[in-house]
C-alpha cells in the first residue's frame, strides 16, 4: 500500500473509543477547550474584521475563518515537537460539518478530530516544523489542508479509494510559507483560511468522483515540491496503535507559548511578594530558537504582538493580570505601565537551553530588584502534557476569558457543554450548535 493509503485507511478505519481512557479524556478536553477559544473569540475586534473578509461565506469559507477564529485567539492548543496548532484546524472542521451534515454520533466526530489531528502533527514532525517555522514556513498551514481534508473524509463518511484522493489533492494545495507581517490586521490569517478552505475542496472534490495521486508520497514528492527536508517515515510510524492527544500541550492563558515560560516564571515570583514596581531590570533567556520572536517591538496597534513579546506578557501579569485572559488586548495595549515594565526586559539566546528544544521550551528569568537578582528557571511549563491542564483548571480558564463577554452563567452553561459533549448524541449536538450559532452560518 502507498504513504497516502496508509493515511487514508487510517482515517476511514480510526475508532475513538478503541483509545485508552486518558486518550479519550485528553481528546475531550482539546475539542472543549478549542471550542471555547472560538466562542470567545468570535467576539474579538479582530474577529470582526475575518468576518467582514467575506460577509455573505457559506460553505467552506466559513468554516475556514471559524478556524481562523480560534487560532487567532492564541489560547488553543499546540504540539511542541511539530510546532503545530492542529485543534484550531480540526475541531471546527468536524463541528462545522457534523452540524451541517445532521452527524450527531460523538465517536464519529471524535474519530474524525483524531485523524485530523495526528495527520497534521504527524506531518509537521515530518518537515522538522520547529526548525523551519523560523525560516519562513507555517507548519500549521503546511498541514491545515491535509487535516481540513482527513475531518470531511470522515465526517462525510468517505470510502478509502476517495478519502486517498482527498488527501492526495489536498497535499497538492498546499503551501505554508510566508513573510513577516506586520501592522494592525495580520495577513497570516488570510492565507490561514485559504489553506483550510482548499482542504476541504479537494475531499468535497474526492466525493463527487475526482481523482487524485495515491503514490505522492511514496518518492521525494514533498521535499522536492516545497523545498523541505522531509522524514516521510515519520508519517505512518505507529499509525492508529497510539493517539497524539497526551502529547498535545494548553495553554493556561492567551499568549504565543514561545513567550509562556519566561511569564509563567515571573508570575511565580509575583505571587511569592515580589513587588513589580521595585524592578529594575529581567533578563530572560530562552532557547535561541525563539529568543528574537520574543523580543520582536509591541506595537499599539497590533493585538498579536501583545501575545508574542515576553515583556509585554510579563507587565501584563504584573499590573493587569486579567488581561492574560483578554483575548482582545485592543484595551489595554497603550498601558504605559505595562509598556514601561516592558522596556525593562531584555531577552538573550541559551545555547544550553537550545539543546532542550523542541521537545521542551524552556525559559529562565533574572529578576533585578533592590540591589537583589532573583533567578527562576522552568523546564516544563503550565499545560506541557508533562504538566497538564486538567478539567478543573480548564474551568478556571474558560470563565475567566468568557465571564466579561458572556457573563458567569451563561459561561457556566458553555463550560458544561464543553465538559459533555462526548456523552451522547444530544450533548454532542449542544457543542456544535452553541460553537455554530457565533460563527459564519
Amino acid at each position: 500500500m502507498s504513504v497516502v493509503g496508509d493515511l487514508a485507511a487510517f482515517v476511514c478505519e480510526a475508532s475513538a473509543a478503541t483509545l485508552p481512557r486518558r486518550d479519550r479524556v485528553l481528546l475531550r478536553r482539546h475539542v472543549g477547550d478549542a471550542a471555547l477559544a472560538g466562542i470567545a473569540g468570535a467576539r474579538t475586534s479582530e474577529a470582526k474584521h475575518l468576518r467582514a473578509l467575506d460577509p455573505n461565506a457559506k460553505g467552506f469559507e466559513a468554516v475556514a475563518i471559524a478556524a481562523s477564529i480560534i487560532r487567532h485567539t492564541e489560547v488553543d492548543d499546540i504540539h511542541l515537537e511539530s510546532c503545530t496548532t492542529p485543534s484550531s484546524v480540526t475541531v471546527p472542521v468536524a463541528l462545522m460539518l457534523a452540524r451541517a451534515a445532521g452527524v450527531t454520533d460523538p465517536d464519529r466526530i471524535a474519530s474524525a478530530i483524531w485523524a485530523g489531528t495526528d495527520l497534521i502533527v504527524r506531518l509537521g514532525v515530518a518537515i522538522n516544523g520547529p526548525a523551519v517555522l523560523y525560516r519562513g514556513v507555517w507548519p500549521t498551514a503546511i498541514g491545515a489542508p491535509l487535516g481540513a481534508a482527513a475531518v470531511a473524509a470522515r465526517i462525510w463518511g468517505m470510502d478509502r479509494a476517495r478519502t486517498e484522493a482527498a488527501l492526495s489533492m489536498a497535499l497538492m494545495m498546499t503551501s505554508g510559507r510566508t513573510g513577516r507581517f506586520a501592522g494592525a490586521l495580520s495577513g497570516r490569517w488570510v492565507l490561514f483560511i485559504g489553506a483550510i478552505a482548499e482542504g476541504l475542496r479537494a475531499a468535497h472534490a474526492a466525493r463527487l468522483g475526482f481523482c487524485g495521486d495515491a503514490s505522492l508520497l511514496d518518492g521525494a514528492w514533498l521535499e522536492n515540491a516545497q523545498g523541505i527536508k522531509t522524514d516521510i517515515s515519520r508519517l505512518t510510524e505507529n499509525l492508529g496503535a497510539t493517539s497524539v492527544f497526551p502529547l498535545l500541550g494548553m495553554k493556561p492563558f492567551c499568549t504565543a507559548r514561545q513567550a509562556l515560560g519566561a511569564t509563567e516564571a515571573f508570575i511565580s515570583l509575583l505571587d511569592e511578594g515580589l513587588d513589580p514596581r521595585g524592578v529594575d531590570a529581567v533578563k530572560v533567556r530562552v532557547p535561541r530558537a525563539y529568543a528574537g520572536m520574543i523580543s520582536g517591538a509591541v506595537d499599539p496597534a497590533s493585538r498579536s504582538t501583545g501575545f508574542v513579546n515576553a515583556g509585554f506578557q510579563m507587565g501584563l501579569a504584573a499590573f493587569q493580570r486579567e488581561r492574560l485572559w483578554d483575548l482582545d488586548r485592543m484595551s489595554v495595549m497603550n498601558d504605559r505601565e505595562v509598556l514601561g515594565f516592558a522596556s525593562k526586559v531584555k531577552v538573550e539566546p541559551d545555547d544550553a537551553m537550545q539543546k532542550l528544544f523542541p521537545k521542551h521550551w524552556p525559559a529562565a528569568i533574572e529578576v533585578s530588584a533592590g540591589g537583589k537578582v532573583i533567578h527562576r528557571a522552568l523546564d516544563v511549563i503550565t499545560g506541557d502534557p508533562d504538566k497538564p491542564l486538567d478539567d478543573a483548571a480548564l474551568a478556571v480558564k474558560a470563565h475567566r476569558i468568557l465571564d466579561p463577554l458572556v457573563g458567569a452563567g451563561e459561561a457556566a452553561k458553555l463550560v458544561a457543554i464543553a465538559r459533555g459533549w462526548d456523552k451522547d448524541a444530544a450533548a454532542c449536538v449542544k457543542l456544535c450548535e452553541a460553537f455554530g450559532a457565533v460563527m459564519p452560518p
